[in-house]
């Protein structure tokens, strides 16, 4: 059907009359794009088929990566392009006055995520099909997104994420591999015939788990792998004396959106449900096929990889141990040396805080079956750390069952074969504060893959401008080896280059700015430097340290007559979760700063600062690549890697940030004239707090800082003094935990160094350039590369 524009049209108007029963000029524009969705997967479904067969008539081992989240975006673009027939069907649907792009508008994001843990796996899913590595992604077919953004009153507002409006062409329901899930109840024990103990689960309440499986594309290959979406749903098997509504409801909350909030005992309890569901769903397919096929599950780890995303999939170590013992008689040891040779750990925290922990209790009425198990497998850990070690201490802090919680990176540490970090800082962290119990007991588990972005969405298919630049001075080599953008380094000093880049950045920052004009209706000066933070509203993420520096600019406009600054927009995206009232009161303070900035009409000609609602994969499209400066200002040791960064980088935006996360490597790769860093380091923070850091000498003594906060609570930016207390208070009583005051002076400073560098503008974009070209080190096609060298050893799909 798309061996050329012709036969393409002609399929899809016959398509269109079969399926809606009107011509093709007669049907919505959704109407349009199911009909064109569902011929592109069905295309794809030939490949899809060719890989499963020839993983399974290969025998090849195949990875499973197991995580809470799949940020994958809208596909419909991606998948076109990746299949090699974007320009196929743009050209027929052109011949029937159908715009592309309008159909491409209509895909709503996949609501399947919350942030940079969830774009990391969809970019690994797509690395994974595109170097033709048999690896799937495990998760929850969530009925709505983490929740949809409107600002009200410069308020967050949450409404539901109705993704789903028009159904997901992408999947595929697969009924008959469904398979029930337990919770509740009781674990019996009685002795069989064999002489051996048998286990069993009853008086459980089960709910039915549901397939639904999404292609995932490669590019220019053969490689199509999976990414299953557990849907849970009512099972015959009702609970007896159980409201059936109740039931229903139950059921129906497990999938309702990700990350529910887990500061109610009812959330933490419904967290646990979702983590055990789509973990269960996954473990009980994968083992009930490998059996199926070898009749045996001592060659496990030789033909299945699990890759845990994070603690959020951590019970896949009790389950599979559930299986092995209970349904198919395996003694402990054994099974324990299957499960210790089959799953692999990612760690994505620094702050033990986030490591997941939950109440005892609710795991042992809710899974008891997998509370005894995990408790088994403490007891044996804490004798073995203590016989080897004799340090009472030691055993205490790396025990999973510890002060009434469960310690899930406890678990996992204990039990994986491998434990990486996402950038070479944040591994080195975990080995010496985070993890450094479990880095003297297993060394050897320890290791660090740098994340990575797949150049394919971010550079390639939202920023075409930029590609066909590169492709015209480097040749189209870097499409397929991201490595090959370091031939730019040629053309950095290159008058065409330079002034064709500059052009590139202009029409993609006219985009934004239309975009911000038609959302908003707020003006922008393209001419302006655009200076972009765009993440999950955070503490550690200092939103509000960029915030004082605007504030602090603002001062001196009104304070100093005749200063000015380089035109300057300063833009944010970000969400805060639900129920975090210190990033809700930040997210209202941004676009309480918005309102009286950029309706003063003496700093507005320099200055303006936009809240973009919503944001998303889609909005990070054309955010992404329009961006001047890439704020990335964490606490140093707060963040493990980053994405946003690499996205940026990779599209010509210059970091401002500190020595955090993969701003590290960043700063190695490009030197220190092509990034601006600022800030105390790991070290130099650790010595502050250690020697009596006190936030309130500073605000008592820098008139600057002083100022800044006491804006917040003098009804500079709210009539209410009280509205933005909070924030004072977060700041100054609770002694500035993430050091926005040590750090304000070099960050002031360091917004300096940008106006100065972009008024040379020239040099400045000689820095972009030098940028991208080594931008394709962060490619996830090389962090894949480097999972599979030294944990995954998959071999590759021909």
């Amino acid at each position: 059907m798309f061996e050329n524009k012709d036969s393409f049209r002609e399929e899809f108007c016959q398509r269109v009359i079969q399926t809606y029963g009107r011509s093709v000029n007669k049907v919505e524009r959704s109407d349009q794009f199911l009909v064109l969705a569902q011929m592109v997967r069905e295309y794809a479904n030939f490949s899809w088929m060719k890989s499963k067969e020839e993983v399974s008539g290969e025998e090849d081992k195949q990875l499973f990566y197991f995580s809470m989240e799949f940020l994958i975006g809208r596909l419909l673009t991606n998948n076109m392009m990746n299949l090699g027939i974007y320009n196929i069907i743009k050209e027929g649907l052109a011949d029937l006055d159908i715009d592309l792009g309008k159909l491409e508008e209509v895909e709503k994001d996949a609501g399947l995520g919350n942030g940079g843990l969830g774009r990391l796996a969809a970019c690994f899913l797509d690395s994974l099909a595109t170097l033709g590595l048999p690896g799937h992604g495990n998760s929850i077919r969530y009925e709505y997104g983490l929740f949809e953004q409107k600002i009200v009153d410069d308020k967050q507002v949450e409404v539901p994420d109705i993704w789903l409006k028009y159904g997901n062409p992408w999947e595929v329901r697969k009924t008959k591999h469904a398979v029930d899930v337990r919770f509740y109840g009781k674990v019996e024990t009685f002795w069989n015939s064999d002489g051996n103990m048998d286990v069993k689960h009853v008086d459980a309440e089960v709910v039915r788990a549901v397939p639904y499986d999404v292609p995932v594309v490669g590019k220019d290959n053969v490689c199509v792998n999976n990414l299953r979406l557990w849907k849970p749903e009512a099972s015959d098997k009702a609970p007896a004396g159980k409201d059936f509504i109740a039931y229903i409801q139950d059921v129906n909350k497990i999938c309702q959106n990700v990350y529910p909030d887990d500061s109610t005992e009812e959330g933490r309890i419904l967290r646990i449900k979702q983590e055990y569901f789509f973990v269960s769903a996954g473990v009980q397919t994968i083992l009930a096929d490998h059996y199926a096929k070898y009749h045996t599950f001592e060659n496990l780890p030789d033909k299945v990889v699990i890759q845990l995303n994070d603690t959020h999939p951590v019970m896949v170590i009790p389950e599979i141990m559930r299986i092995l013992m209970d349904d198919y008689q395996y003694k402990w040891d054994v099974a324990w040396d299957i499960v210790t040779r089959t799953v692999a750990y990612t760690n994505h925290t620094i702050m033990q805080e986030a490591l997941e922990k939950w109440p005892e209790k609710h795991i042992a009425t809710l899974l008891p079956r997998i509370y005894l198990i995990i408790k088994e497998i403490n007891n044996r850990k804490k004798a073995e750390v203590y016989n080897r070690t004799l340090d009472p201490d030691l055993t205490n802090r790396v025990s999973i069952i510890r002060d009434g919680q469960v310690h899930m990176a406890n678990l996992a540490n204990h039990t994986v074969f491998s434990i990486n970090g996402v950038a070479r800082i944040h591994t080195e962290i975990i080995k010496s504060d985070v993890m450094k119990d479990f880095y003297y007991l297993y060394p050897e588990k320890f290791n660090s893959k740098t994340n990575g972005i797949t150049h394919r969405r971010w550079l390639l298919y939202s920023n075409p401008q930029l590609t066909q630049l590169l492709t015209d001075k480097i040749g189209p080599g870097f499409i397929n080896d991201p490595q090959q953008l370091e031939k730019l380094l040629d053309y950095v000093d290159d008058e065409d280059t330079i002034n064709r880049f500059m052009e590139v950045k202009k029409q993609r920052k006219q985009i934004l700015a239309n975009y911000i004009k038609k959302k908003l209706d707020i003006d922008i000066d393209i001419n302006s430097i655009f200076d972009v933070q765009a993440k999950r509203l955070h503490a550690y993420k200092r939103q509000m340290l960029n915030c004082m520096n605007i504030i602090a600019l603002y001062q001196r406009f009104k304070k100093e007559p005749g200063f000015t600054i380089y035109p300057r927009t300063f833009i944010f995206a970000a969400k805060a979760a639900p129920s975090y009232v210190y990033a809700k009161n930040v997210i209202e303070l941004i676009n309480r700063l918005a309102a009286v900035i950029n309706n003063d009409p003496e700093v507005s000609r320099y200055m303006k600062v936009v809240f973009i609602p919503n944001y998303n994969v889609s909005i990070a499209e054309i955010l992404m690549n329009a961006a001047d400066i890439s704020e990335q200002i964490s606490t140093a040791g707060k963040e493990a890697s980053g994405t946003g960064n690499m996205k940026l980088m990779m599209n010509g935006a210059i970091t401002l940030g500190t020595l955090d996360g993969a701003n590290v490597e960043i700063a190695e790769l490009v030197g220190d004239d092509n990034i601006i860093v600022f800030g105390h380091n790991v070290d130099e923070l650790r010595s502050l707090k250690y020697n009596g850091y006190d936030a309130m000498e500073l605000y008592r003594t820098n008139e600057t800082i002083h100022a800044v906060l006491d804006s917040l609570v003098d009804g500079t930016w709210h009539p209410n003094k009280d509205e933005f207390k909070p924030i004072f208070d977060e700041i100054l009583y609770r002694n500035d935990e993430y050091f926005l005051l040590a750090d304000f002076e070099q960050y002031s400073e360091a917004q300096r160094t940008v106006y100065h560098l972009y008024k040379e503008h020239k040099k400045f974009c000689r820095m972009c350039l030098i940028n991208i070209a080594k931008s394709g080190y962060f490619s996830s096609d090389r962090t894949i590369s480097d999972y599979n060298r030294d944990i995954w050893h998959l071999k590759e799909i021909r």
